[in-house]
């Protein structure tokens, strides 16, 4: 294992998917600089659970940009500021332009609610219901220039109750990627993922 790696988080919310990863990280003691939180809105709870955390806080107000290419602008030279190793995209609701995908390429991972390559962009679990799938689930992902695509790295597939509705088939999806998101983190920080083209081997 090479150098301590310097993690970015990205959030416009309520920061679930954060809170699980800063505690999976320090509950299992995990050498990985929690470097800060950005987020594109002041009003996010991740502001304040990040605080709770200790871990720096960078807000780049989305919407008081007239000009959308300027945020995008900010937001590349702050995040390139910050010196990531990688940066974790946990319910952050912009897309990503492609010259910060290039910055940082296979240097980004998300989290979807979906298994992709099925249901990618908005309202995934609505979607799948929509469909009349049995099964869903979450994806953590690389992030290139396209919307939810880039190679998987890890995914978790749950059966889908008859009976759930939008939110309840949400809540037990939310509960999985509050899993697999940290786990992909450590695994990148151990340098265990290798790509090769579209596919992400784990290296024991």
């Amino acid at each position: 294992m090479g150098k301590i790696k310097r993690v970015v988080f990205l959030a416009s919310g309520r920061g679930s998917n954060f809170t699980a990863s800063v505690e999976y990280i320090r509950k299992k003691k995990l050498k990985i600089d929690l470097v800060a939180l950005v987020t594109d809105n002041p009003e996010a709870k991740a502001l304040g659970i990040a605080k709770s955390f200790g871990i720096p806080t960078k807000v780049i107000p989305y919407a008081t940009y007239s000009q959308k290419a300027d945020y995008h602008r900010d937001l590349l030279q702050i995040v390139e500021g910050l010196e990531p190793d990688l940066v974790v995209a946990c319910g952050y609701m912009r897309i990503l332009k492609p010259e910060f995908v290039r910055l940082f390429k296979n240097k980004i991972i998300n989290v979807h609610p979906s298994l992709l390559p099925a249901f990618p962009g908005l309202d995934s679990q609505k979607q799948a219901l929509d469909y009349g799938v049995k099964v869903a689930g979450c994806t953590v992902h690389f992030v290139e220039e396209g919307v939810d695509t880039g190679p998987i790295i890890l995914q978790k597939a749950i059966a889908i109750a008859p009976e759930w509705t939008e939110k309840e088939l949400s809540l037990a999806i939310l509960a999985e990627e509050h899993k697999i998101l940290p786990l992909a983190i450590q695994l990148f920080c151990e340098d265990k993922l290798k790509i090769k083209e579209r596919k992400v081997e784990i290296l024991k």
